[in-house]
């Protein structure tokens, strides 16, 4: 199986942590150069030392605000001039405040929009020339399982994240011809500060252990667990590498199991 990165260079959104980060990790050590892009240069400098060099790659980061697409422009305009293409894009970035969809406000809509679909299709418009000229591209959406079974209580990211996955299989529809592949992976609950987050908060709506409410949460998963970062990065790997060169417009669960559906 080809697995092999090294010459390829992949930009990680959400490289400071978490699923971005596992992701860059796995990639670092198939050997892709990686640019990591987040919001704190501190984490940026953190995640960056933990990258796999071992293949002679020199990886580096882009400190970038989702929410200012204008601004995210010119530093991308200026990394590509600076470094020249890329092969491999993930697209990642934190999921919208969860709420019931009746209570939801317009700016969050728009707010989840412009950071998740717009952001997206933005970095693919920028980066689709340097994949078309190495006759190479990878395009990786990190969305949610929310695309096949909507979640309660997360209105906007449900309504979201099925956008982004309708333009993503229309992206793979019009790219495969040029041999760039466009694929979402859907974590489950993955063991991220995002969880943890998430799990503190239940607790304190419903005046529940903590404990309690993550094992309410796991008793939902068939392996009885929260993934692990490194499992859904090591998934994303893979569909960056010369092996998944037959795999596109898929949206795949990495979720244990628990999601209802084929």
């Amino acid at each position: 199986m080809n697995l092999n990165l090294e010459g390829k260079t992949a930009l990680v959104g959400g490289g400071s942590r978490g699923i971005g980060l596992a992701s860059a990790i796995e990639l670092a050590l198939l050997g892709a150069r990686v640019t990591l892009i987040a919001r704190s240069e501190n984490d940026l400098q953190a995640a960056l030392k933990l990258l796999d060099s071992s293949k002679g790659q020199k990886h580096d980061y882009l400190v970038a605000d989702y929410s200012d697409l204008k601004a995210v422009e010119r530093k991308i305009d200026a990394l590509l001039e600076k470094q020249g293409g890329f092969q491999i894009l993930v697209n990642n970035t934190g999921g919208p405040a969860g709420g019931p969809i009746t209570n939801a406000q317009l700016n969050e809509f728009t707010s989840a929009f412009n950071n998740h679909l717009l952001l997206n299709h933005l970095l693919v418009q920028k980066l689709l020339p340097g994949m078309k000229s190495a006759d190479y591209g990878r395009i990786i959406n990190i969305i949610s399982t929310s695309v096949k079974i909507p979640l309660n209580g997360l209105g906007v990211s449900n309504t979201i994240r099925g956008a982004v996955a309708s333009w993503a299989k229309t992206m793979a529809n019009e790219l495969g011809a040029f041999g760039i592949t466009v694929n979402n992976v859907l974590p489950g609950a993955t063991a991220t500060d995002r969880l943890e987050a998430i799990i503190n908060t239940k607790a304190s709506k419903s005046n529940t252990a903590v404990d309690k409410v993550a094992e309410q949460m796991k008793a939902q998963v068939p392996l009885n667990r929260f993934a692990l970062p490194e499992e859904i990065g090591a998934f994303v790997a893979f569909l960056a590498s010369p092996a998944a060169a037959y795999i596109n417009g898929t949206s795949t669960p990495v979720d244990g199991g628990r999601t209802g559906s084929i």
